[in-house]
């Protein structure tokens, strides 16, 4: 059966990505942020996943602002990194996962999320910085296949949290049915507080993010209960990504351990943060990878 071994809530703030592409992460400006992030890749790339589960927001690049749906999922064999305006990232296509894609759809529509169903996308900031994050040189191609899972934050009215949290719920119970053995990972993406345009134009938040930081991993059930106007209000127009991260959390269990956390104001007028969750099955799987260095 498949497991999941750990849970990444990152920020997918475009910028992140064109630091690393253009080599500037050891500028003065783009250090803290990266330097933050080391202890979480050098974890990751000792538990590394045979696919990843890739909770994001496309940014009007695949779907335009006339078809929204709440849920979306790629079931593709690939998909292209989009242009952005000022052409596709240097960074590989993605490879996908349609047997598992077909697996979770199957079982999300069963338990009542009915997920629109995207067989072509092309896949923008939203999922290619969390990647770079995770991997950040990959090379000629990703080290995981991905499953893309797309959540409304653009346009009201956006899932409820509680609906992002019961969502993620269902996708751990699907993920852990797959009758294959191979390993998962989910990453919840977005946030933290920013607001990009209006009178709160430059908006953050540090001690509503912060508070989201340590309640995320004790007690996930109060950050569902926050209305999306809440949200809104006390985390920016775009704050609202942080109900993506409640999709993560709920897939990975109440057995958790947190790895690594960082928080840095800011990333192009935006609060950005990592946090890193282990499951008992990525746990086992380091006391593994440990026992066979010492055997």
């Amino acid at each position: 059966m498949a497991e999941i071994i750990w849970g990444l809530a990152t920020s997918h703030v475009p910028s992140i990505g064109a630091a690393m592409d253009n080599h500037k992460t050891t500028d003065d400006y783009w250090k803290p942020l990266f330097d933050g992030y080391a202890p979480a890749r050098e974890w990751m790339a000792d538990h590394a996943p045979d696919i990843a589960v890739i909770i994001y927001n496309d940014h009007a690049n695949a779907l335009d602002m006339s078809i929204i749906p709440a849920f979306a999922m790629g079931t593709s064999d690939h998909y292209a990194v989009a242009d952005e305006g000022y052409g596709p990232r240097r960074v590989p296509n993605v490879v996908g996962a349609p047997e598992l894609s077909e697996h979770l759809l199957v079982n999300l529509m069963d338990e009542g999320f009915d997920l629109t169903v995207l067989q072509d996308l092309d896949v923008d900031h939203g999922l290619t910085v969390p990647l770079s994050v995770y991997t950040p040189e990959p090379g000629e191609a990703w080290p995981c296949a991905v499953v893309p899972i797309l959540v409304n934050v653009l346009h009201y009215p956006q899932p409820t949290a509680q609906r992002c949290l019961d969502l993620g719920e269902a996708l751990g119970r699907a993920i852990r049915s797959y009758p294959e053995d191979i390993k998962v990972a989910v990453f919840g993406t977005g946030g933290m507080s920013h607001q990009l345009s209006g009178e709160r134009a430059g908006l953050i938040n540090e001690e509503f993010d912060r508070n989201f930081l340590t309640r995320i991993e004790k007690d996930p059930q109060s950050l569902a209960q926050i209305s999306r106007e809440d949200y809104i209000r006390e985390a920016g127009s775009e704050g609202i990504e942080m109900i993506m991260w409640l999709v993560m959390r709920g897939a990975v269990g109440d057995d958790i351990r947190r790895v690594h956390d960082t928080y840095h104001v800011p990333a192009s007028n935006t609060a950005a943060a990592l946090a890193l969750f282990a499951t008992p099955e990525g746990d086992a799987d380091s006391s593994e990878q440990q026992g066979a260095l010492h055997g």
